[in-house]
């Protein structure tokens, strides 16, 4: 078990919950994990189980009330960022936490090249940069962006899905954050771009000492990437720990579908597992 000293971040019964024409809807019910310096925790569900609106949670990314009601604690090296005014959380975003998010053709701005959109980031958070060029041509470098210098006034249609995401990448480790919450970091790629793409968020992650967030659908790609697994059914944890024992010993029949739905060469099987909902 982890020592309390070295968590980053604490999340305590954190509950999300939508209010549309007077009639509340709870999408997270009191979920709890913690996660430490250096570690890389899976938050593992179906689309709509509740792993995006809690990663938006963690830094207050939600729409305020009464659109968006969130309580609990979200504590991030101590501090309950629930309980902080948003002009004091405002400087966490992009430096100390950092999102890649789903779909970079819809989260890269159009109108702007890959370069400005870089260095409107190292401006933002790191004002003592005096050579920001250089600075985003080192980030995108460091994701295998090929002739980085030529490509930094390019524009996101410029570019295929593969390097749109790692140019997502660059944009979020460019002020080298302690924590980077990834959020379906592979979606939409064809299998070898997802490979590359995990592949470089290992590296760039030891390299960094991040800690890190993998919000996934596909239980696939966590066993070779993170420490510990939680899966997420219906807005809760069902099941969670070290992503070795979770994996070959799951107990919740939900995390056992799951993985039962992982296509497996040699395995003989005319149809995946198929999840009966009822049941659970």
């Amino acid at each position: 078990m982890q020592k309390q000293a070295s968590r980053i971040l604490e999340v305590r019964d954190l509950r999300i919950s939508f209010s549309s024409r007077g009639i509340a809807k709870e999408a997270v019910r009191g979920i709890s994990f913690s996660l430490g310096e250096d570690r890389t925790l899976a938050i593992v569900g179906e689309s709509g189980s509740g792993k995006t609106v809690s990663a938006l949670a963690l830094t207050r990314l939600l729409p305020d009330p009464p659109v968006c009601r969130v309580s609990g604690e979200i504590l991030y090296r101590g501090t309950d960022f629930l309980r902080m005014p948003e002009k004091k959380i405002r400087p966490y975003r992009g430096k100390e936490i950092a999102y890649i998010f789903q779909e970079p053709s819809t989260s890269l701005n159009p109108v702007y090249s890959i370069g400005y959109q870089i260095g409107e980031a190292i401006r933002q958070h790191l004002p003592q940069v005096e050579d920001v060029k250089q600075r985003v041509i080192e980030s995108l470098a460091r994701v295998g962006i090929r002739d980085p210098g030529l490509r930094i006034g390019d524009y996101p249609h410029q570019l295929s899905g593969g390097m749109q995401q790692r140019v997502m990448i660059a944009m979020a480790l460019a002020c080298e954050p302690r924590l980077l919450i990834a959020d379906e970091p592979t979606t939409a790629l064809d299998v070898t771009t997802q490979a590359q793409i995990m592949d470089l968020l290992k590296q760039l992650r030891d390299e960094l000492h991040m800690a890190v967030i993998l919000i996934t659908h596909n239980v696939g790609i966590v066993a070779d990437f993170a420490d510990d697994v939680a899966v997420m059914f219906r807005g809760e944890i069902v099941e969670s720990g070290p992503t070795d024992r979770i994996l070959a010993q799951p107990e919740h029949p939900y995390t056992k579908a799951l993985i039962g739905c992982i296509p497996q060469v040699g395995r003989k099987r005319r149809r995946l597992t198929t999840i009966d909902y009822a049941s659970l």
